[in-house]
């Protein structure tokens, strides 16, 4: 098996073919797919496991399959879009509105309330992942912020793009709601690559949009793979072009306290955020919008 050193000018150090794994897998799944999404973590299964990290989905659609999402609320969560193909349109009642394209990435934290949609752009194919985070107490409730970086602002660190987070000395202008890292990796055959997480970021797991891995144990495209917890670095070796991204974190010590399309810390702040969501309801509504 031949090992490469991508980035050792960095974080990263070459993988010798057969050692140990600084971190094993604990867990893994395929997630329940409805059409061209594939929900890998929700709050009520693993997102407990992994939170502040709490909805994962994968998703690959045709244009002429899918004809997208209308505008839809959120509390309480961030969410992050980053595509690996095609592009899609978006929207939100911040204002926003365009087309976000491969490489680009979405930041909607929807904070005390806030409605977005989209569906496909101009490409016939789009294959990405959309993820959401959980808000600590201090921001579930503030005001709604949201950025689309286009693909040359996205940094990059040897072979990893820094959507969320510090890596590598790189850091991403998103104002991360708590301390973690969230990375888009693209390995070709043959290629290894490790990952140290910084000190505290015990949560960790990686998804796999295509290819395969060695971690040494083998993860496959469609995978979702939760790591032991542990600061330890994350060994990978590529047996196929693969694309997957990769999270880690302070683990999240509150409760998940959920929603219809919300996740909070309490009652009291989920009822402030849905007082909120239906407001901006009747607005849109009285506007033609829904």
């Amino acid at each position: 098996m031949t090992t490469q050193n991508i980035d050792s000018a960095t974080t990263s150090r070459s993988v010798t073919a057969g050692a140990l794994p600084l971190r094993k897998i604990v867990q893994r799944t395929r997630g329940n797919r409805d059409g061209p999404i594939t929900r890998l973590m929700s709050p009520g299964d693993l997102g407990e496991v992994l939170k502040p990290f709490v909805f994962l989905d994968l998703f690959d659609m045709e244009k002429t399959s899918f004809p997208g999402l209308g505008l839809h609320p959120h509390s309480g969560i961030a969410t992050v879009t980053y595509l690996f193909e095609g592009d899609v349109r978006y929207e939100d009642t911040s204002g926003a509105t365009g087309i976000l394209t491969k490489g680009g990435v979405e930041w909607f934290k929807a904070g005390h309330g806030a409605w977005h949609g989209g569906g496909p752009g101009d490409s016939g194919r789009t294959r990405g992942f959309q993820l959401w985070v959980a808000l600590p107490p201090e921001q579930e409730l503030a005001a709604v912020d949201s950025v689309y970086q286009a693909p040359d602002a996205v940094k990059r660190v040897g072979p990893a793009h820094v959507l969320v987070g510090t890596h590598g000395g790189v850091a991403s202008p998103l104002k991360a709601p708590v301390s973690m890292n969230y990375l888009a990796v693209r390995l070709k055959a043959g290629e290894s690559w490790s990952y140290q997480p910084p000190a505290g970021h015990t949560v960790g797991w990686i998804a796999l949009a295509t290819g395969r891995l060695l971690t040494p144990e083998s993860v496959e495209a469609g995978e979702l793979a939760i790591f032991e917890p542990s600061s330890g670095a994350i060994d990978f070796h590529a047996e196929a072009d693969t694309e997957f991204v990769l999270g880690s974190s302070l683990p999240h010590p509150y409760d998940l306290v959920l929603g219809s399309h919300s996740v909070h810390t309490s009652p009291a702040a989920l009822r402030a955020a849905e007082q909120r969501i239906s407001e901006i309801k009747r607005r849109l509504q009285s506007e033609g919008r829904l």
